[in-house]
C-alpha cells in the first residue's frame, strides 16, 4: 500500500523546509534507511531518510521549494500502484484482504470526542536508525511532574548503533513515563505523555491499549513524522562544564546550541559558555554567536586574569561506532605488527617523470595503492577477511584507503583496485576522500574492502600503527619519506627513507606470510617501473 512521505519537524523551531537536493528520481526502488533528499532547515542541511521499501512513485517539491511540516514530500508504494487518491488528498485504496473486517472498528477511537479534547500528547518511540527495532533507556533527564520544553532532553536512548538523547518536542508537564531506565520499548511505543498539568493521560493510554489512536488525529501524524526524522538527536547539545562564565540554559548546567551556530562557534574559534543565548529557552543562534564580543582578559604587573572555563564536548555517533568496532577489533583479533623501510629514491624519480606527462598530478599515496594491489595477487591469504568460523581469501581485490573527516574516521574503498591504472587510481582517491569531507558516500562505497591502508606521511609522522578494519586479515601504515644517512657500496650517502607497518590478524596471517607479502611490495615500490605492467 502506498505511503505519504511528509516534511518530518527536524529541529524544535523549524516550520518549514527546503529541498536542497534530491538523491532519488521516480521510479526508483527505495529501502530502508536510503537517503531521499537533502532538506535545508532554519538551523542546518540535513539527510531525509526512508523508512519504507518499495518505488518512488511520486515527488512533490522540486529542488530549491519550500515544503512546510507535515506537507506531502514524496509517495513510495509498490510500481504501478494506483496513487491518485493520495494526490487528490485522500488515501490509498486498501489490500483487498482488508475490506472484509467492519472498517469502522479502528477509526471509532479517533471519532471519540473525549481523547481529543484531551491536552497532551503522547511521546513516542522515534526510529533513530534504519536498523533499530527497539531502544533500551539509559536513564531519564527529566521525571513526572517536571517542566519541560521544546528542545529539552528527556532521556539517553540506547540504539542498536550509538547512544542518543531524546528531545522532547512539546510543552507542558511530563505526566507519565512510560518505560523505567533499562527496559527496552519498540519502536513507536509510548515512552512518555506530556501536556497540562492535571490532563486525563489515563484515556489515552486506554486507547492505545485499544488498538486506538493515543493522540487526536493531526497530531498523530506530526508525531510520527518526527519520529521518522534521521536527526532526532544525532547531534547533541555539548554540556557546560565548571565555569564562571554566563549560563545558558537554567539550571542543569547544559547549554544549548542551534548546529549552525555551534558550527559558526566552531570556525571562529569562540568558546560556546560565554555566549548568552536568545533563542528560545535561552538556545544560543546564530546571531548570538556572530555578535559575540570576547571580554579583554585585564593585565596588570604582567599577570594575565581571565575567565577559565572548560568544555565537555560529548562524543557523536560516528566516533562512537568508531570506539566499538576499533575496540571489537583490536580485542578480538591477535594483532601483530611487521615494519619494514622502503628505499625511496627510484619512487621518487619516477614519480617525478611520470607527473611531467599524466594527465593528473600522481601522489606517492597512488603508488602505494596500486603497488599493494600489485602485492595482493601474488600473496591472496593477505587479501583476505576473517569471521569466527572461517577465512574467506577474495579473488577480488578492493582496497580502502583511510580518510580524515571533521566527525572520525571513513574508509572509503577502491574496487578492483588491481584492474585500475595509476591515473585512474588517482581520480578514484581524489574522488571518494572529496566526497568523504563533504559526507556525500554511499554505504556501498564504504563497505567491502579486502584490505586497508592509512597514510599519514603527509603530516611528518615517521611510523605508526594501525588497528585492523574487521573483518579484513591486514591494514599497513604508511609513514612519511625522511632523508637519512644510508649505506650504498660501502659509502654512507644521503638517501629518502619510508617505513611502512603492516598489522596482521593472526588467525589468517602469520608472520611468515605478512613478510613475504612486505618483500614483494618493498621491491615493487624500490622498482616501480614494475607496477606499470
Amino acid at each position: 500500500m502506498a505511503e505519504l512521505i511528509k516534511m518530518p519537524k527536524m529541529s524544535d523551531t523549524m516550520t518549514e523546509g527546503v529541498i536542497a537536493e534530491w538523491h532519488k528520481k521516480v521510479g526508483d526502488k527505495v529501502s530502508s534507511g536510503d537517503i531521499l533528499a537533502e532538506v535545508e532547515t532554519d538551523k542546518a542541511t540535513m539527510e531525509l531518510e526512508s523508512y519504507e521499501d518499495g518505488v518512488l512513485l511520486h515527488i512533490g517539491p522540486k529542488k530549491g521549494e519550500g515544503v512546510p511540516i507535515d506537507a506531502m514530500i514524496a509517495i513510495i508504494g509498490q510500481e504501478g500502484e494506483d496513487i491518485s487518491a493520495l494526490l487528490s488528498g485522500g488515501s490509498a485504496p486498501a489490500p483487498k484482504k482488508e475490506e472484509a473486517p467492519a472498517p469502522k472498528a479502528e477509526s471509532a477511537p479517533v471519532e471519540a470526542v473525549d481523547l481529543s479534547g484531551i491536552n497532551a500528547e503522547a511521546i513516542r518511540m522515534p526510529k533513530m536508525t534504519d536498523t533499530m527495532t527497539e531502544a533500551t533507556f539509559v536513564g531519564w533527564s527529566k521525571k513526572v511532574g517536571d517542566k519541560v520544553a521544546v528542545g529539552d532532553i528527556l532521556a539517553e536512548v540506547e540504539t542498536d548503533k550509538a547512544t542518543m538523547e531524546l528531545e522532547s518536542y512539546s510543552d507542558g508537564t511530563l505526566l507519565y513515563i512510560g518505560v523505567e531506565a533499562g527496559a527496552s520499548i519498540p519502536i513507536n511505543g509510548i515512552v512518555a505523555i506530556v501536556g497540562e498539568a492535571g490532563a486525563d493521560f489515563q484515556a489515552i493510554l486506554n486507547a492505545e491499549k485499544s488498538g486506538a489512536s493515543s493522540s487526536p488525529a493531526p497530531k498523530q501524524e506530526e508525531k510520527k513524522e518526527v519520529a521518522s526524522a534521521p536527526v532526532a538527536s544525532a547531534s547533541p547539545a555539548p554540556k557546560a562544564v565548571a565555569t564562571t562564565a554566563p549560563s545558558n540554559n537554567g539550571t542543569d548546567g547544559r547549554t544549548k546550541v542551534s548546529p549552525l551556530a555551534k558550527k559558526l562557534a566552531e570556525d571562529k574559534g569562540i568558546a560556546l559558555n560565554q555566549v548568552k543565548g536568545t533563542g528560545p529557552n535561552g538556545r544560543i543562534v546564530k546571531a548570538d554567536v556572530e555578535g559575540f564580543t570576547p571580554s579583554a582578559a585585564v593585565v596588570s604587573a604582567g599577570t594575565a586574569v581571565g575567565v577559565e572555563s572548560s568544555e565537555e564536548i560529548p562524543m557523536n555517533s560516528m566516533r562512537k561506532a568508531i570506539a566499538r568496532n576499533l575496540t571489537s577489533s583490536q580485542f578480538g583479533a591477535p594483532h601483530f605488527y611487521l615494519t619494514m623501510d622502503i628505499d625511496m629514491e627510484k619512487a621518487m624519480a619516477a614519480r617525478k617523470s611520470i607527473n611531467d606527462y599524466a594527465s593528473v598530478k600522481i601522489s606517492f599515496n597512488d603508488m602505494v595503492v596500486k603497488a599493494v594491489a600489485a602485492s595482493l595477487k601474488q600473496h591472496p591469504m593477505v587479501n583476505s577477511t576473517v569471521s569466527p568460523d572461517a577465512v574467506t581469501v577474495h579473488n577480488h581485490i578492493h582496497v580502502g584507503v583511510a580518510v580524515a573527516i571533521q566527525d572520525g574516521l571513513v574508509v572509503p574503498v577502491i574496487k578492483h583496485t588491481d584492474a585500475l591504472s595509476l591515473t585512474q587510481i588517482s581520480n578514484s582517491v581524489k574522488d571518494l576522500a572529496g566526497r568523504a569531507k563533504d559526507k556525500k558516500l554511499s554505504m556501498d562505497e564504504m563497505q567491502g574492502a579486502t584490505f586497508t591502508i592509512s597514510n599519514l606521511g603527509m603530516f611528518g609522522i615517521e611510523s605508526f600503527t594501525s588497528i585492523i578494519n574487521a573483518p579484513a586479515s591486514c591494514i599497513m601504515a604508511i609513514g612519511g619519506i625522511k632523508e637519512v644517512p644510508v649505506v650504498k657500496n660501502g659509502q654512507i650517502v644521503p638517501g629518502n627513507i619510508m617505513k611502512v607497518t603492516l598489522t596482521c590478524d593472526h588467525r589468517s596471517v602469520d608472520g611468515a606470510i605478512g613478510a613475504a607479502f612486505l618483500q614483494t611490495f618493498k621491491g615493487l615500490m624500490e622498482d616501480p617501473v614494475r607496477i606499470l605492467v
